[in-house]
């Protein structure tokens, strides 16, 4: 027993300390002066960790009794030294509490470092009921596809979990407003957590997956750069992309005895802490990442249009080059240079994009800067003979009749070869890229016309496969037993079918995209690898006698991410969002796997096609074609007021149903915010 005296405001206390090595807590309290203080000890035996250093704080709140807190209570404790905070007495990790180890030092108590076996599992964040009988479905991505199902599927029958690198949803069809001012960034989103919504969330990137345990293993996002912007390609390393900061160098310490329960993994260059998820029902819905067919400079240099990010990065890159142009000091072929922007791809995202520019140019800029005007250009590349090819050949033509009265310079059957930072004539600049700065004129080259000057290149061109699909969904390590349901085997298949667990099994993709092919209830397919296949193509004769077919009952495939096995659909929204609404509805209808298969598969339903052509101007074609076989469709202003209130209609929230179409009003009287933030 020790015994320590204090000295507080010239009275003196005895406080008495005990030390005991049973865990019932011991209580001492000591008055002096008018400050009390009160501290409740308890002995830990056991090491913990939490993964993180402790929090420091001054005062902690008492928890019930049996849940094996420490509780420390020095709020009102003042010392002769220099204050010293007491370290946080419990930490929380998920819906564990983790109980640290206490050590006496004084009158002041310090807890040190707890196990790291005792990391929790991230998807029990939300503090689930282990008495919850609800199935899970983990869904990979927060788009169309994946946000619609998140919503849609029944809370009393599901535990909805997302995992996906952004926390919210972004509504495609209205992004190219938000880049030009016409909406705030904000109207485009959508929330992935509600305040009245069931649906859990982890920010993070699916790394890996495993069929035969029924679990995902995902890389955290949460300080990712990359997070809001178009990918294009294998994620590039950063300071983010590592474990510093979070855990401490002895946790990755091999020779230890005790390892922590995390394990190094990611899709990014470099290594960093990945953690599994377990899950009943899966849902694969990650998206795409933008095509840039391997040209030179594109990924470095050029502006995409997928994510809000993406459009408060051009938003802010055309008012930065007016201002540019602006400086007295700036030579005029510079100004030619710096007010040329280039789109290419002439679908329906970059001919959208080139007349929302053009609008913000000619009913805004034009009046700030009016003796710039002479210097604008706007120029579409596209490599194939016309564009918008889904558009009957007469909204198209009326289409390109807009466009040119607006001086949008169309060029088909153009290909660029380059784009790269300096002056077209500028062959130091083109031989060293790497010591040319950004922001500046960026040279466009194309076979047909060489060098061309731009101040920036916005690239839309397609979609090209998630890298995570190829990566992850390759060979299936073990087949999985509980999940896959064998169909018939081709002829010649042999009876070492009988045991599909001796076989190498390999998800069932699109030769040419690399997509995941899928039933008409979007399950995921598997096939037997056979000698010659090891990419799943091909494989000639030999493929063909033995290959045999399965399908997971309790995976799934949406969006971009998927092919049906029946045709391809286009890769659309309104494809993801009817996609997502009726899968949603077959799981809330049906019980078992069985009675899902047994209903009626996927049926897409044509709703038309829209475009904006700018001027308040748009081409509406319909799903229906009269008696001579023309598609019946509508065009000018009153296509436009269809186009406008079918996205107000689709927009998903109350919330922006009810701000777009003021923003709409607002920028109509006022006209568009040119603030550069």
């Amino acid at each position: 027993m020790d015994s320590q005296k204090i000295l507080r405001g010239g009275r003196m206390v005895s406080s008495i300390y005990q030390s005991t090595k049973r865990t019932k807590p011991v209580a001492v309290a000591a008055a002096a002066g008018g400050w009390r203080m009160s501290v409740v000890l308890q002995q830990q035996q056991e090491d913990c960790y939490c993964g993180r250093r402790h929090h420091h704080h001054s005062h902690h709140r008492h928890r019930p009794s049996g849940s094996g807190i420490t509780t420390v209570d020095v709020s009102h404790i003042r010392s002769q030294s220099t204050p010293t905070r007491v370290p946080g007495a419990s930490t929380s990790v998920g819906s564990r509490l983790i109980r640290p180890q206490t050590v006496t030092v004084g009158v002041r108590q310090y807890f040190t470092a707890a196990d790291t076996n005792a990391v929790t599992q991230p998807e029990n964040e939300g503090g689930v009921d282990k008495d919850d009988k609800r199935e899970k479905v983990v869904i990979l991505g927060s788009g169309w596809a994946g946000f619609v199902l998140a919503h849609r599927l029944d809370p009393k029958k599901y535990r909805v979990l997302v995992v996906s690198p952004r926390s919210y949803f972004v509504f495609t069809p209205l992004l190219n407003d938000s880049a030009v001012g016409t909406l705030e960034p904000r109207n485009v989103l959508e929330s992935v957590r509600g305040r009245e919504s069931s649906v859990d969330y982890i920010q993070a990137w699916a790394d890996d997956l495993d069929f035969s345990n029924k679990t995902v293993t995902v890389e955290p996002s949460v300080l990712d750069p990359d997070v809001g912007h178009a990918l294009t390609g294998p994620r590039e390393h950063n300071e983010q992309k590592t474990p510093v900061g979070f855990f401490r160098e002895s946790d990755f310490d091999k020779s230890s005895p005790k390892q922590p329960s995390f394990r190094l993994g990611g899709t990014g260059k470099h290594q960093v802490p990945t953690f599994p998820i377990n899950y009943d029902k899966l849902v694969i819905a990650v998206g795409t990442y933008s095509q840039t067919f391997g040209t030179p400079g594109v990924r470095e240099n050029a502006y995409f249009q997928k994510d809000v990010g993406d459009a408060r990065a051009i938003r802010k890159r055309i008012l930065e080059l007016f201002e540019l142009a602006r400086l007295p000091n700036i030579p005029e072929e510079t100004k030619r240079c710096l007010l040329h922007f280039a789109i290419v791809g002439g679908g329906p995202t970059g001919m959208e994009f080139a007349a929302c520019l053009s609008d913000l140019i000619r009913q805004d800029l034009s009046k700030i800067h009016p003796g710039l005007m002479k210097y604008i250009r706007i120029s579409l590349y596209d490599v194939a003979p016309k564009v918008l090819p889904m558009f009957d050949a007469a909204l198209a033509d009326y289409a390109v009749k807009q466009y040119k009265r607006q001086n949008i310079d169309i060029k088909t059957s153009h290909h660029v070869e380059e784009l790269r930072r300096g002056f077209p004539d500028d062959e130091e600049a083109r031989q060293n890229q790497d010591r040319q700065p950004k922001g500046r004129v960026y040279t466009i080259r194309t076979k047909e016309e060489g060098d061309v000057g731009i101040g920036m290149c916005v690239w839309s061109t397609g979609n090209m496969n998630n890298p995570m699909v190829a990566k992850a969904l390759h060979n299936v390590r073990k087949y999985p037993v509980q999940s896959a349901v064998m169909t018939t085997p081709r002829e010649g298949a042999g009876e070492d079918m009988e045991n599909p667990t001796e076989q190498q099994w390999m998800i069932t993709r699109d030769p040419k995209t690399g997509v995941l092919l899928v039933d008409d209830h979007f399950r995921v397919n598997l096939n037997t690898q056979t000698a010659g296949d090891g990419e799943g193509r091909g494989g000639g004769e030999a493929k063909k006698a033995t290959a045999a077919k399965a399908y997971m009952k309790d995976v799934f495939a949406l969006g971009d991410t998927a092919k049906l096995i029946s045709g391809p659909l286009p890769a659309t929204a309104q494809v993801a969002n009817q996609e997502a609404l009726w899968l949603g509805k077959m799981l809330n209808k049906f019980d078992t796997a069985e009675e899902f298969g047994e209903a009626k598969g996927f049926t897409f339903r044509n709703l038309g096609v829209f475009t904006y052509v700018g001027g308040a101007k748009a081409v509406l074609q319909g799903p229906n074609t009269d008696r001579e076989g023309v598609t019946k469709g509508l065009k000018g202003w009153i296509a436009f007021l269809v186009w406008r209130g079918a996205y107000l209609t689709m927009t998903l929230s109350w919330r922006n149903k009810f701000l777009v179409p003021i923003q709409w009003l607002a920028v109509r009287v006022f006209g568009r915010d040119i603030s550069r933030f």
